[in-house]
């Protein structure tokens, strides 16, 4: 049985992050989607602190409700470093999407301390699909900033829950 972990903050999770989801979950036998706080600022001095839009649970109900068709993946909570979470989960990969080589050298980086930390560790990136390759967190939550639709870049049962659960 083959397995993958996709570590990310989702927040909130987007169309790209979904097809990233759904692609892997049609080649894995199983898929944790860890959703995930950067608390590098624990183990690296002076690094940058992440704020949120949402909470880690409300990022998580987005990510279960995203992905609640594909029945062989789960999806958990999670802090700290990825490479433990990835013994803890017992993953063979872990996956990561790419949009661009901007992307791809930030992930590398991280690839490459992961698979030092522990060679079992391996990363597979997956190339967006171009239609969502301009699709980012950051652009959802500046159009929530803004008013404007988030349709086409966060999946339907996504933005119904952020009409339910308005920011202040």
């Amino acid at each position: 049985m083959s397995s993958a972990l996709i570590p990310g903050s989702f927040d909130p999770i987007t169309l790209g992050h979904l097809d990233i989801i759904t692609r892997a979950a049609a080649r894995f036998d199983q898929v944790t989607v860890a959703v995930m706080t950067n608390d590098m600022q624990k183990y690296v001095q002076n690094a940058p602190v992440k704020q949120y839009a949402f909470t880690l649970s409300e990022r998580r109900d987005m990510v279960e409700l995203a992905c609640a068709h594909l029945s062989n993946v789960e999806v958990i909570a999670a802090g700290g470093m990825l490479i433990k979470l990835f013994d803890c989960v017992e993953a063979d990969f872990i996956i990561k999407g790419v949009r661009n080589t901007t992307d791809f050298e930030y992930e590398q980086k991280h690839a490459l301390y992961n698979r030092a930390h522990d060679g079992r560790a391996e990363t597979l990136y997956m190339p967006a699909d171009p239609a969502f390759d301009a699709i980012s967190s950051t652009l959802a939550r500046a159009r929530m900033r803004t008013g404007e639709s988030l349709e086409g870049i966060l999946p339907a049962a996504v933005i119904e829950w952020i009409r339910e659960h308005p920011r202040t």
